[in-house]
Formats: structure tokens, C-alpha cells, sequence
């Protein structure tokens, strides 16, 4: 009896040396519709005065797109919270979108096309190409933060220059999943060579030290969890001082489904009675509402457009676990800025319209896209209709 566990024992032990021997290829296949969510937790010393706990979430929904042969992402970042001292939160609202439009090759490595500061971390992880490594392995390669110390909008991106290590499988959420640890300085500005001349001038040095631990799906190589330990210091040319410590957490989760069948008696009658169009597109189910009645020029709807808000709630009650993206259109026949002002605020006017009516404010993101996609002829009147519109997409 006891012979047989020992011989058990030898042999397990004996398969996982050869396992681990043989060696791995980590590499990044790509990944279908997905939530990227980017949680920091980190306390702030001004001049070295504690100033309070920086909590923030800034969520994404990220889809892909055709490029050209590569594997190309646009995603639709919001800040979902934002607590800027202890205890007082900022009530964010309606979610605003900012667009940013990027490629992930094999190796991890990222590349901007859209850059509006999101995602803050580029090319991280990477992972070495056409190699195979073992628990213990190490390499290195280049990344890439936008950071924004201040919190004022002011994008800086600095280089980074990372060592990873293999630590072989563990679990995630009970799957399982390969485990890296991660470890970088902080560098930037005077008495190196790194300066962002697009960042903020006002930026002089940046130093520290992050420590990450990273979780990656086998199959796909995606980052299911990264959890980075952060202690930074930032100076300014007027000589302030900005330091954070504490960790940045960043999450890959993957939409609900959407029961299409169930939802097609109601969309049915939506595009019968309520001149709404229904198509199915990469970032889920798209409803179309075209010609809409709003005040000339305004954000604020004329009476009659009750009955259709009130169809379009039923059918959206219908799907509380999936988030929903309203973005308004406008005929391009002025100012540019205007009309992406304008069709920002006609969307949050939608969505203020179906929260009234018990749909939750926290499934909606908002996007104010003015006259950039039309899908009409703006020199005539009837094409200028069409491309008045707002679309409403549950993602998916």
C-alpha cells in the first residue's frame, strides 16, 4: 500500500519536471468583444502631505475591427468613479466615451492608431517571440504608460523597460492561467532621454518603482488579471511634489450574451410602429432612431417622441446586465465642434429619457460622434434627416 503511494507520488512529481522542462510559448491570439476595466487605489502626498486615497475606475468596451491584415481594437473608455479625497466621491453621471483605435500583434506589442490616453498601459505584457520558455525564464522588453499625475486631462507617456519572469501555471476564477511577475522603474524627464514633447511641459522628473503580477488566459495569452504595486514620485518645474502609493488593478472580463430571440417580438414591433431600424453589428444589437424631433439646434426634444421612448425602456429593461452605448449624429453643416457638442448633449437627453423611465444610468456610456459618420448624402434635405439620427447598441 504504501509502496504504491510512493511510486504515485515519484511519478507525479517526476511529469511535472517534464512538463515544466519541455517549456511554453506565450503569445497573444486575439480576443472577441471584451470589458477592460483599470482600477487605481493609490494614496497622493502632495510635497510630501498625505492628501488622501485616489480611487478610480475607468471601464472600456473594446471591439474588434478590420486593419489591414493586423489585429486591430477600438474601445470606448469612460470613468465610471472617481473619489479625489477621503470620502467624497464624484457622482460621474452619464458615462462619456473617449475613443481610442489600436493593434496587438503576437508578441503583445501595442500600437496606437486613435490615442486619447486610454489604455494607459501599452504593449504590456509582451511576451518573447518564437521562444520557448520554463518556470524561471526571464525577458525583457518595452511598454509604454500615459500617465496624468495632476489629474487635469495633461497626457504624459513615458517609456517603460520591463522584467519578466515565468512563474509557471496557477488558477484564476478557477481556470487556469499563466502566471508572470513583472518589475520596472519608473524614468523620466531631466538627466534622461526620455521626454514626451507632446506631454506636459510643466513635467520634470518622474521616478519610482512598480512590481506587477500577471495572469494570463492560456488559450488566448489576454490578461485576465494584472495587479501592479506602484510607489512613484513626480516633480514639477515650480518645484511641487506629487507622489502615489498603492496599486493599479486592471481586469479583462467578457460581455453578457443577449437572448436575440427573445428580444425580437419587441424590436419587431419597434421598427413597425416607431420608424426605428434594427441591425446587428460587432459591438452587439444596434437600434436606429431616425428623425428625431429636437429644438433646431438644441438638445431638448419636442413633444411627441413619448410613445417611442417608452418602446425602446421596455425593450432595454429587457437586458439589465449588458452595458448600452447611445450615440448621437448630426448633419455636417456647420462647425465642426459644435455639432460633436451637440450630438453629445442630444444622447445624454436620451438617456436621461429612459432612466426616467427605469432603465439603470449605470448600463449607458454616451458618444457625441457630430456629422463624422454619415450614412447619407448631406446636400440634400432628406439626406441630411437620415444622418440626424441616434443610435442606441446593447453591447454585447
Amino acid at each position: 500500500m504504501y509502496k504504491k503511494i510512493y511510486t504515485f507520488t515519484i511519478s507525479l512529481f517526476l511529469f511535472s519536471q517534464f512538463f515544466y522542462a519541455q517549456g511554453i510559448t506565450l503569445s497573444y491570439t486575439g480576443s472577441s468583444n471584451y470589458i477592460l476595466t483599470e482600477r487605481t487605489d493609490l494614496r497622493r502626498y502632495d510635497n510630501n502631505k498625505y492628501i488622501g486615497l485616489m480611487s478610480r475606475e475607468v471601464k472600456s468596451f473594446i471591439v474588434p475591427r478590420e486593419g489591414d491584415g493586423k489585429r486591430v481594437y477600438e474601445g470606448d473608455f469612460y470613468v465610471e468613479q472617481d473619489t479625489v479625497h477621503v470620502g467624497m466621491a464624484l457622482d460621474e453621471g452619464i458615462h462619456d466615451a473617449i475613443t481610442s483605435i489600436f493593434s496587438i500583434d503576437d508578441d503583445g506589442i501595442m500600437e496606437m492608431y486613435e490615442d486619447n490616453g486610454y489604455p494607459s498601459f501599452r504593449s504590456f505584457p509582451s511576451f518573447p517571440q518564437d521562444k520557448e520558455i520554463k518556470k524561471g525564464d526571464t525577458w525583457t522588453s518595452a511598454a509604454e504608460r500615459a500617465v496624468d499625475p495632476t489629474g487635469e486631462g495633461i497626457i504624459t507617456r513615458m517609456p517603460i523597460y520591463v522584467q519578466y519572469t515565468y512563474n509557471g501555471q496557477s488558477s484564476f476564477n478557477g481556470k487556469p492561467v499563466h502566471y508572470v511577475k513583472a518589475l520596472w522603474a519608473t524614468r523620466y524627464g531631466t538627466n534622461t532621454k526620455y521626454i514626451d514633447l507632446d506631454g506636459d511641459p510643466n513635467l520634470k522628473t518622474a521616478s519610482g518603482k512598480h512590481e506587477a503580477s500577471i495572469y494570463l488566459d492560456i488559450e488566448t495569452g489576454a490578461a485576465v488579471l494584472i495587479r501592479d504595486v506602484v510607489d512613484e514620485e513626480f516633480i514639477y518645474k515650480d518645484g511641487k511634489k506629487i507622489a502615489y502609493k498603492g496599486t493599479i488593478s486592471l481586469f479583462t472580463e467578457y460581455p453578457s450574451s443577449v437572448d436575440t430571440q427573445e428580444l425580437m417580438p419587441i424590436i419587431n414591433r419597434l421598427v413597425k410602429e416607431a420608424d426605428i431600424d434594427y441591425k446587428e453589428v460587432d459591438a452587439g444589437l444596434m437600434l436606429v432612431i431616425r428623425d428625431l424631433q429636437f429644438v433646431a439646434n438644441k438638445a431638448e426634444l419636442l413633444p411627441g417622441e413619448e410613445k417611442r421612448l417608452d418602446q425602446i425602456a421596455s425593450l432595454l429593461k429587457k437586458v439589465p446586465d449588458n452595458q448600452i452605448l447611445v450615440e448621437g449624429h448630426t448633419a455636417r453643416v456647420g462647425d465642426e465642434s459644435d455639432e460633436l457638442g451637440l450630438s453629445l448633449d442630444r444622447a445624454h437627453t436620451i438617456v436621461k429619457e429612459l432612466t426616467a423611465r427605469g432603465v439603470s444610468k449605470n448600463q449607458f456610456i454616451t458618444k457625441g460622434s457630430g456629422g463624422t459618420k454619415p450614412v447619407a448624402d448631406n446636400d440634400t434635405p432628406e439626406g441630411r434627416a437620415r444622418n440626424r439620427r441616434v443610435e442606441i447598441t446593447i453591447l454585447k
